[in-house]
């Protein structure tokens, strides 16, 4: 078991030994003179050794403090070396938390572009659908779909949650066509029981809402946007979507929308970073550059 000195009595002595000043080592240290004495008397009865005599008006170390002094600063220059190494490595990886569908979508396809802008950081991407520590250090930044933010955090809003029904060409010529085209039939709906298709039928005509409440329904349960779409782009049936995320399969015209309305829950894609990291080098340099590639998303 490590009987170590209070470290800040062995700081104290190290200032006073490298200046041979109690009072300018006290101005390094944010102590007053008699501060630094009293730190260095506690440190002189712990070891039971004399460090310093004065001399005149000068201070002398003695030879326990002559012999002492030089290896307390080399520990010193040993720590500080350790801390600036750590710092210099965290500082130089961005870990990004993100969600699988905007990852996927958003995410991955221009994290080159930021690495060409940006080469003095490296770039880790953390795909989970799970909640992220951000105040525990074990990513930099998070993407999140939420409508609040703690307190403890700040957020970059990117753009607003819009919401509506995708299908194949075929399903929705069929949907369309059918007695009610403003709401979307269960037995068309692919993960019926996601929420967002609670958010759909709240904005619809109530009269006109199908519901979700119909358990004789035998439907496809996914709890991916990812794979909702691909059951949507193989005809399985009508998926409810985040519109700025699949605009490139409804260029391509392998998902159409549904009808003409779109649905707004009141939520926000937002980017998120500890309050107390907002200036980091790498946190400012990303959220500027993503706020800006993320404006196309937005007219969308």
């Amino acid at each position: 078991m490590h009987r170590l000195p209070p470290l800040s009595a062995v700081r104290a002595f190290e200032a006073a030994a490298r200046h041979l000043n109690y009072t300018r080592a006290g101005e390094e240290l944010g102590l007053t003179q008699a501060g630094v004495s009293y730190q260095i008397r506690a440190l002189e009865e712990r070891l039971g050794e004399i460090l310093f005599v004065r001399n005149g008006r000068k201070m002398e170390l003695t030879p326990a403090g002559m012999t002492l002094a030089p290896r307390i600063t080399d520990a010193f220059a040993t720590m500080d070396g350790a801390f600036t190494a750590l710092q210099r490595a965290e500082d130089s990886v961005l870990a990004i938390a993100c969600f699988e569908t905007f990852a996927t979508k958003v995410l991955a396809p221009r994290l080159g572009d930021f690495q060409i802008a940006h080469p003095e950081f490296a770039v880790r991407l953390v795909v989970s659908d799970e909640f992220v520590d951000l105040e525990a250090g074990s990513c930099d930044v998070a993407i999140r779909l939420s409508q609040s933010v703690p307190s403890s955090l700040s957020s970059h809003d990117l753009m607003p949650l819009t919401i509506a029904p995708f299908s194949s060409p075929d399903v929705a010529e069929r949907v369309e066509s059918g007695p009610n085209s403003l709401a979307i039939p269960v037995d068309e709906r692919i993960s019926p029981t996601t929420p967002w298709w609670r958010d759909w039928d709240e904005a619809v005509e109530p009269s006109q809402s199908q519901g979700l409440q119909n358990p004789s329904v035998r439907a496809l349960e996914f709890g991916s946007q990812m794979l909702d779409a691909a059951a949507a782009i193989t005809g399985n049936g009508v998926a409810i979507l985040a519109t700025a995320l699949f605009h490139h399969e409804v260029q391509e015209g392998k998902l159409v929308r549904v009808g003409t309305r779109v649905a707004r829950p009141g939520r926000m894609f937002r980017l998120i970073y500890p309050e107390l990291r907002r200036n980091a080098p790498k946190i400012r340099a990303f959220r500027r550059w993503f706020a800006k590639e993320i404006e196309p998303l937005n007219e969308v």
